[in-house]
């Protein structure tokens, strides 16, 4: 994207079960693109393999292991990591072993010539990914006015007794609703965390102006990602 050559990227950012996605937090700042969306999608996932088993192991994306944790224990599958759930599949097909499956869309069972044991493998009817839409340039929070908007950014609070309780204040006083807070260590000096947040909103409201001003007062740095319309209202 950063050479044009894609004017849009849609990447998965947490998972209803899961949690996070790993690396994103990193990912992101380092990128230089800007959310401008995001969106939700159901996850289902199939367990497939050469055979109708039983089956020693299970190969597939942390994510989506993780997504059918109790589903494996249940069965006493052990659940082995791969890079992404589609390769999982081919891995498994390669290596010709009838005891090993990979959890995965159906889809890839047609198209490595697997056979589709269990569907919706996933612990959670709901299970959803929420994923974010990346583009160079950000969007101007003034073309959502009036609509439901989100807002993200990271931060480093200074590394002084609750900056952290400080810093946060001003969305509590000026009624902006945060949900999203997660922190994560950049560097090794492990002396103060950077966080990344998701509010309701987009800059121009007062509220949330006000909400920004007070936080950057209390922290080393706030660093915008984007302002985006809301996919689904939250709360």
């Amino acid at each position: 994207m950063k050479e044009g050559r894609a004017e849009r990227a849609i990447i998965p950012i947490e998972n209803s079960q899961h949690g996070r996605v790993a690396d994103i937090h990193f990912l992101l700042p380092e990128s230089g693109l800007s959310i401008v969306g995001e969106h939700f999608m159901s996850i289902h996932h199939a367990l497939m393999g050469l055979g109708g088993g039983p089956f020693k192991a299970a190969y597939s994306h942390p994510q989506a292991l993780g997504q059918s944790r109790h589903y494996l224990r249940e069965r006493g599958i052990v659940p082995m990591s791969y890079a992404d759930t589609a390769g999982a599949a081919a891995f498994v097909r390669e290596q010709g072993d009838s005891q090993a499956c990979a959890i995965a869309p159906k889809l890839a069972a047609e198209l490595y010539d697997l056979k589709v044991i269990d569907e919706n493998v996933e612990d959670a009817a709901d299970n959803t990914t929420r994923f974010v839409v990346l583009a160079k340039e950000p969007l101007d929070p003034f073309m959502l006015e009036g609509q439901p908007a989100m807002t993200t950014f990271i931060f480093e609070v200074r590394n002084i007794p609750a900056a952290l309780y400080k810093a946060l204040g001003g969305f509590a006083t000026n009624g902006v609703n945060m949900t999203k807070l997660e922190s994560y260590q950049t560097g090794a000096s492990f002396a103060a965390s950077t966080f990344y947040a998701d509010i309701e909103g987009a800059p121009g409201d007062p509220r949330v102006d006000l909400a920004l001003q007070e936080l950057a007062f209390h922290c080393k740095y706030v660093r915008p990602l984007g302002t985006y319309r809301q996919a689904r209202p939250r709360g």
